[in-house]
């Protein structure tokens, strides 16, 4: 499974050639065209990482970044702002309100492309990493294998997505909406329960014997990978 990446752009075309060219890269790709819109995407989905434009129809792209990063959720979030403010003072100003980098309009995709990959690469290595471990239990997402204790773990589809998904962001809770975007998708219509469904299928997957379960449940909140897990 692949990042999420929120473009937050209000120039049609711009934001289809970044999405064309991110999910040529396997991203995963969301979409706002407002202030108000993104907030709003926000309030239901953190991504790993978010493009960001200055100037928008509503909310500023400035006024959103100083709000994300005053939310406890959503304050490590990587954020690249792209705007056509080519000035210095106007970068130290996107820079001073919590933005992680700066591209000024026009700008190389590739580039933009390069830049997005060596944010993750600083702030979420996990994201790109072919190979997540966590005390026993190692999740190989090249060959699609999980392992516990040297033992081949078989999960179904829906229950490997699910364990990489949390494994990505140890600690992070996830509510079950979260959960159903990130793992089931936006396009899907799926129960809440269903996810409950699932991580009880993938924990009696991965915790046979007495294997500590490294999947916290969260009273009211969601599910997260025990960033302490040691098997």
């Amino acid at each position: 499974m692949s990042a999420s990446i929120l473009i937050v752009e209000d120039e049609a075309d711009l934001v289809e050639l970044m999405r064309y060219n991110l999910e040529a890269e396997g991203y995963r790709v969301l979409t706002a065209m407002s202030g108000d819109e993104a907030a709003e995407v926000m309030r239901e989905t953190i991504p790993d990482l978010i493009l960001l434009d200055w100037m928008l129809p509503g909310l500023s792209g400035i006024e959103l970044c100083r709000r994300w990063r005053a939310r406890e959720e959503t304050a490590r979030v990587p954020i690249i702002m792209t705007t056509a403010r080519g000035e210095e003072e106007e970068r130290v100003r996107g820079l001073a309100t919590g933005a992680d980098d700066y591209v000024v309009k026009p700008f190389s995709v590739p580039e933009l492309v390069a830049r997005v990959g060596a944010l993750l690469r600083r702030a979420s290595p996990l994201l790109v990493s072919t190979l997540l471990k966590a005390g026993d239990l190692e999740l190989d997402r090249t060959s699609h294998r999980v392992r516990r204790s040297g033992r081949e773990v078989h999960l179904g589809p829906t229950e490997y997505r699910l364990l990489e998904y949390l494994m990505r962001h140890p600690g992070r809770v996830y509510s079950r909406e979260q959960l159903l975007d990130g793992v089931w998708g936006n396009d899907v219509y799926v129960d809440e329960r269903t996810v409950d469904v699932h991580v009880g299928r993938l924990r009696k997957a991965i915790n046979r014997g007495r294997h500590p379960d490294p999947i916290r449940t969260v009273r009211g909140a969601g599910y997260a990978f025990d960033e302490h897990f040691s098997g």
